[in-house]
């Protein structure tokens, strides 16, 4: 029987052991920390029964991953959950950009810039499983789905300023502006539009759900999956060196590239070891979570009932916060997203006070306190909310890090998205997963497609992977 073993065990590293264990592989997961999930972790971080999750949140790419919905994770325990209105995203005039899974409600509320958005989503959203097929696979595959991909890739390789341009109202430019800031990068760079185009199609085709009982019921889905199949799973081992594993035919990783080196060491071939060296971490996230008692005081009333909110003023006010922010300098005024997932899921509150997730993008490795920064942007679209605060629980980019080694300075995205790293992550090769050691993949958020729970990652470095034993045999 083939041996496998993976190290780390966050979405990707389960997705990974999942697809090993399916063809028959005896799998075992070392995962560092005391319990898994990496980022879709969930506690009770403000007050006894308010669960919060610790990183990933909202869901729009997890309801649509081809590999998690292949697996039937509903199985498992993983149930998703709906808010009534997917994303808000509010101006100072009081009106609010709003996107609904509805494509027709959507278009409806956005008035004169409904046309020009369902010109472009609607063609996105109707053939979503066939474009992320293709958008969630290694750059070096031909696409399965030439047109779907050719319309969305023209797309996707121009900025995000000009993308916007089609929309004359600022509301509707703000909150395509706001779905692209989930790049955490500049939005006037090429490729910066990508995130945004991927993530709304998706919300019109599966909305943007969250996990019903926390982020972690994903990874404990995972698990399930993997033990149907014989796998098993070890926590508090921390992994340092090859040498320290068992014997096996495959090794899955799924950590940063630095790390890989670190663990690795001299068995990685020296033009691999230089390239993983030069991997870029991007910038950070400042978290803040709250205890509030009531519900959020908005402005706009449609923003009571979203989901996720985004925070950041207009089109141009996010431009320039996220080139600050990618330029090494705190902004006074931060993008901020913030997350009411008690809305689709009220088992996480305690009574009347609920769990309210927020995080700032903060320049990488950032030292300084943005609570009050955080703080400041939602009482600028919330007036009184702070009066309605019972706790606030800080997590600043080195306690993030702490807590998951792959956030190198804070970095949720495992990797700055400049164009170089997007389209060739994490390194220029035909086989972007191989490390260059026999039977060694790295199969984290570094790798293609990249960050976001979707476990796509893991299973394509699974596949090749998969490919390397077929070649051996």
């Amino acid at each position: 029987m083939t041996n496998a073993i993976v190290v780390g065990s966050g979405p990707n590293g389960l997705a990974a052991a999942v697809v090993l264990a399916r063809k028959g592989a005896n799998v075992t997961v070392f995962e560092a920390a005391d319990e898994i999930g990496g980022g879709t972790r969930s506690g009770e971080l403000t007050l006894p029964g308010l669960l919060h999750d610790h990183c990933a949140a909202v869901h729009p790419t997890g309801a649509g991953s081809p590999f998690f919905r292949s697996l039937e994770l509903e199985r498992h325990g993983l149930e998703w959950a709906w808010p009534d209105l997917d994303l808000a995203h509010p101006l100072d005039s009081g009106e609010a950009g709003i996107m609904r899974r509805s494509l027709a409600g959507t278009t409806e509320g956005l008035g004169p810039d409904g046309p020009a958005w369902r010109r472009l989503f609607g063609p996105l959203a109707a053939s979503f499983e066939e474009l992320a097929e293709d958008v969630l696979a290694p750059v070096t595959r031909f696409p399965r789905s030439p047109v779907t991909f050719a319309r969305f890739g023209l797309r996707a390789l121009l900025p995000a300023t000009v993308v916007a341009r089609r929309w004359r109202t600022e509301r509707a430019r703000a909150l395509f502006a706001g779905a692209a800031a989930h790049l955490i990068h500049h939005l006037d760079r090429p490729t910066s539009s990508a995130v945004g185009l991927f993530h709304i199609a998706a919300g019109h085709r599966f909305g943007w759900p969250v996990a019903r009982g926390g982020s972690r019921k994903i990874a404990e889905a995972l698990a399930s999956a993997l033990r149907e199949h014989g796998g098993t799973i070890e926590t508090g081992v921390h992994v340092t060196s090859l040498s320290q594993l068992p014997t096996a035919d495959v090794v899955m990783l799924d950590i940063a590239p630095r790390a890989a080196v670190a663990l690795l060491g001299d068995r990685m071939p020296q033009n691999v070891r230089r390239a993983y060296g030069r991997w870029r971490h991007g910038p950070a996230a400042f978290k803040v979570d709250l205890a509030v008692e009531g519900a959020m005081p908005w402005t706009n009333d449609d923003c009571r009932r979203a989901g996720t909110v985004h925070l950041g003023g207009t089109l141009e006010e996010i431009r320039h916060s996220e080139s600050e922010v990618a330029a090494g300098r705190m902004p006074e005024r931060p993008f901020v997203l913030l997350s009411q997932q008690y809305l689709a899921d009220p088992g996480r509150s305690a009574g009347n006070v609920h769990p309210v997730y927020a995080y700032a993008h903060v320049p990488q490795g950032f030292r300084g306190d943005a609570t009050e920064s955080v703080l400041r942007q939602i009482e600028r679209f919330a007036p009184g909310f702070r009066e309605r605060i019972v706790h606030v629980s800080a997590c600043s980019p080195r306690e993030l890090a702490r807590e998951n080694p792959n956030y190198v300075g804070g970095d949720i995205l495992t990797g700055a998205n400049v164009p170089a790293q997007v389209a060739l992550r994490p390194r220029a090769a035909l086989d972007p997963y191989s490390t260059g050691v026999p039977g060694v993949y790295l199969c984290s958020a570094a790798t293609p497609p990249g960050a976001g729970v979707h476990g796509m990652c893991g299973y394509n470095a699974a596949q090749s992977a998969l490919r390397h034993l077929r070649r051996r045999s």
